[in-house]
């Protein structure tokens, strides 16, 4: 990552959470410590930030508390061949014409790109996914309500009755966190409220991660295996995932890292 893309994803968390440790940067940027310390000297130095002892901290106070996670211009960089590949062959399971949820994510967004030649019916949460459907094709969008936050590039609305209840879909497609055996893994509660009631819309919950999603392990589980009906990753899922989701009656959707088109794609049912 260089340097201007460094400084930008530090300043990018720091106003997120207010406090963030040089352990946290060096994650966030994959640079070693001593580069992040010389980041935050230069920020410092800058007036963009102020340097505290063992991290940085913001300048102003967020005015209200952000979500849980890495911000979404940072995952957006991460396994991008895996998840280009991943989004067509969530879009290849559609038929034109059909209602669909596709939740906010890095990997979901890819889907915009090979939605461009269908005509569905899309209901988000959103924002980059809604605004490039309607700029860039003939798909009919629908955005919920709610707060707009800014780091996710997410809305969520903290109430019951909003526009959510009011949408059909036959498929939601979603990323995660994390999978495991006891289910599909998020990191924050308000992703968890707002993603229940759209899970609780669709007929078919198909999910969209890369194979590195089956190590990770997060405090909230969102759903079980078993509310899950296919799984599209790349081939660096190991066999011992593979038959753990077999086991949940999971579809197992693989797809070649960085191949995008659909004669790539290997369907091992459950």
């Amino acid at each position: 990552m260089h340097e201007k893309d460094r400084h930008r994803v530090i300043l990018s968390a720091v106003q997120d959470r207010s406090l963030v440790t040089v352990v946290d940067l060096c994650a966030l940027t994959g640079a070693s410590e001593a580069t992040v310390r010389r980041d935050i000297n230069t920020l410092d130095e800058q007036k963009r930030l102020r340097r505290v002892r063992g991290g940085a901290e913001a300048l102003k106070t967020a005015p209200f508390v952000g979500l849980a996670g890495r911000p979404f211009s940072v995952n957006e960089t991460m396994n991008s061949a895996e998840k280009q590949a991943i989004a067509a062959a969530a879009v290849d399971l559609c038929d034109d014409g059909e209602p669909i949820i596709i939740n906010g994510g890095t990997t979901t967004f890819q889907m915009v790109h090979p939605l461009a030649s269908r005509r569905m019916q899309v209901f988000t949460n959103s924002f980059p996914i809604a605004e490039h459907l309607l700029k860039n094709t003939r798909n009919t969008v629908m955005l919920s309500g709610g707060i707009i936050y800014r780091e996710q590039n997410i809305i969520l609305s903290p109430f019951d009755n909003d526009v959510t209840r009011n949408f059909y879909a036959k498929r939601m497609f979603m990323g995660a966190q994390g999978i495991g055996p006891l289910g599909l893994m998020e990191q924050d509660p308000l992703l968890v409220q707002a993603e229940e009631k759209l899970i609780g819309q669709a007929e078919e919950l198909i999910v969209l991660v890369d194979s590195s999603k089956f190590a990770n392990r997060s405090s909230l589980i969102l759903c079980p295996l078993e509310r899950i009906d296919t799984i599209i990753t790349d081939d660096g899922i190991d066999d011992r995932t593979a038959a753990m989701l077999e086991r949940a009656d999971v579809t197992l959707i693989v797809v070649p890292k960085g191949a995008a088109q659909k004669d790539g794609m290997a369907q091992l049912p459950a």
